[in-house]
Order: C-alpha cells, then sequence, then structure tokens
C-alpha cells in the first residue's frame, strides 16, 4: 500500500509505464495504419479539405502516462523509404485536399522516427497541399526542423503536447518538459514563420475534480492562445494503454463525461481567441445515454467546422 500511495503522488516512470502496457498491434511498416479525409476551417475562416495520414514509424521516445499512440508504432527505427512509400500509397486513395497532416504518434522530427534524408522524396509527394501539419515534441528540435520547412511548397504547422498548466500535473505526466520549455520553443517557431496548434487534455491524470479539470482544461487553452498557437484540440483523456487503468482503480484518475466536453469547448470557443475544436473520437465511450450521442456528436462536428457556440 505504501508503494502504491507513493506512485499516485509522484507519476509513474517508464519502467512502470512498460510494465503494464498490453500488446502492440501487428502493423506493416510500409503501410499507414489509416487514413481519412475531413473538414476543417482555416485561421481566414474559410473551410478547408484537410487529408490526414497516420503513419507507422518508430515509438516515440517520451512515454507520457495517458499516452496510447504507442499500440500504433513499430519498436525499431522506421526502415528505409518506408515513409514515403505510406504517404504515396495514402495519397493514391484519398480526394484532392488543401491540407495534409502527417500524424506519425510521436515526433516528425526524430530521425528514428522519419529520416531526414528522405525529407526531399517526402516533400515532392506534398507540392500541391497549401500547408502541412505535423506533431513533433517541444523538446525535439534543431535545423532539420527548418531544412524541412524550406522544402514544402506550403506553410509547416507544428502541433505540440501542451497538455495541462496545472502546476503539480505536467511534472507528473512522464512528458519531460515545462511550461517555459513549451513557451520557449513556440516563440522560436514563430519567429520562423512555423504556425502552431496545441494539444490540451480534459481530465488528465492526477486532476479529478470536475470543476478543476474544467477550470485547468480552460487555463491550458488560455496559455496556448496567449504564447501564439493559432488552434488548440481538446482531448479527452481515456484509458486503455494500462497504466491508466492502474490510476483510475487507486482514484488518480477519473474519465470525463460527455457533458464536460461540451462545456468546456462551449468556453474555450466562448473566449475568440483564436480556433478550438474538440476530438470527436471514441465519444461513446463518455456519453451516459447512448441515444443522445448522435446529435451531440452532430453538434460539436458543427461547432468544429462554424467555431461558434451551438445551442444544446
Amino acid at each position: 500500500m505504501r508503494e502504491e500511495i507513493r506512485e499516485v503522488a509522484a507519476g509513474v516512470d517508464d519502467a512502470r509505464i512498460l510494465a503494464h502496457r498490453p500488446r502492440k498491434e501487428h502493423l506493416d511498416p510500409f503501410r499507414p495504419y489509416h487514413h481519412l479525409h475531413e473538414e476543417e476551417p482555416g485561421a481566414d475562416g474559410r473551410i478547408r479539405r484537410v487529408n490526414t495520414i497516420f503513419l507507422t514509424n518508430r515509438e516515440c521516445p517520451f512515454r507520457c502516462v495517458m499516452c496510447d499512440l504507442w499500440r500504433h508504432t513499430l519498436d525499431e527505427p522506421t526502415p528505409e523509404g518506408a515513409i514515403p512509400a505510406q504517404i504515396r500509397w495514402a495519397l493514391e486513395r484519398l480526394p484532392e485536399a488543401d491540407v495534409v497532416k502527417l500524424y506519425n504518434n510521436g515526433n516528425f522530427f526524430d530521425p528514428q522516427a522519419i529520416r531526414p534524408e528522405e525529407y526531399a522524396e517526402i516533400t515532392g509527394l506534398l507540392g500541391g497541399f497549401e500547408r502541412v501539419i505535423v506533431e513533433n515534441h517541444p523538446r525535439i528540435s534543431g535545423d532539420r526542423i527548418f531544412d524541412f520547412q524550406e522544402r514544402i511548397a506550403g506553410t509547416l504547422e507544428i502541433a505540440l503536447g501542451v497538455e495541462s498548466v496545472h502546476p503539480e500535473v505536467l511534472p507528473r505526466l512522464n512528458k519531460r518538459v515545462t511550461l517555459d520549455e513549451i513557451a520557449a520553443t513556440a516563440r522560436r517557431f514563430r519567429e520562423r514563420g512555423i504556425d502552431l496548434r496545441a494539444f490540451v487534455l480534459l481530465n488528465p491524470p492526477y486532476l479529478t475534480d470536475p470543476a478543476e479539470n474544467h477550470h485547468w482544461c480552460l487555463e491550458s487553452v488560455r496559455f496556448a492562445f496567449e504564447h501564439g498557437f493559432g488552434a488548440v484540440a481538446i482531448i479527452p483523456v481515456r484509458t486503455g494503454n494500462g497504466i491508466m487503468e492502474v490510476l483510475e482503480a487507486k482514484g488518480a484518475y477519473v474519465q470525463p463525461t460527455l457533458s464536460a466536453l461540451e462545456a468546456v469547448f462551449d468556453d474555450a470557443l466562448a473566449l475568440g481567441a483564436g480556433r478550438v475544436f474538440a476530438d470527436c473520437w471514441d465519444l461513446e465511450r463518455f456519453v451516459g445515454d447512448p441515444a443522445t450521442l448522435p446529435a451531440r456528436r452532430a453538434r460539436l462536428e458543427r461547432m468544429n467546422l462554424e467555431q461558434r457556440v451551438l445551442p444544446r
């Protein structure tokens, strides 16, 4: 019992996270594990067509407590030629679009995940897009980011995990980054003409009071906009990675409700500080009455597009 109390109080480390993991999915390293076509408003309010490709690549070296994206990653460095092959394969099956998201469940600029020597081939496949959006850890930087930026025809946008500005939560997420480091990275990217979006958590582990979860999620959205992020995605935290089930059983995590997501999304949009998106994946996990889900999902998706609060 003493060890359990210590674990909840101090957070968990890589070893504890790995010990509770279920098995990974079996993946083909030359195929993206998912791809889809969607729509999203740009900064000017006009709707953009977006092709999103979920790349199969090496696992992120940062093992955040709440993350379950590692399930669709490789244990070894990404094979030579795999990423261009995946992008080519997906684009052959997707319709025309204005924007492409290359989401790789980690860090696009980790050379073990995306090979820098393949940037020329990758960017050659992206010539028709006005914007290229990738995701990256705030602590992974270097000239290769600006090399990639110079190679693409459109604007580069990098999504960073802000997660939570709660002073006790962020240090315990095993993300190994501070708010000062996030702010400094954001400033450095903006100075080089790179646009930013933030991932913000609703109901992160170690924060269990509903009112506090609402407050700190909204404060995290404010932080992102105050530091130059042009868009924020609110992600309701879910179980499914092993360690989150442990924390839930010990009372260190409470699953968010759909009502909580609706409420914080309403308030974040009402700030009028920038684009805010509610993550609508897997909403059935958070709804009390399944019969209400279709209408509520449709409302959130419409608000994502129109960027205004609609009647419940």
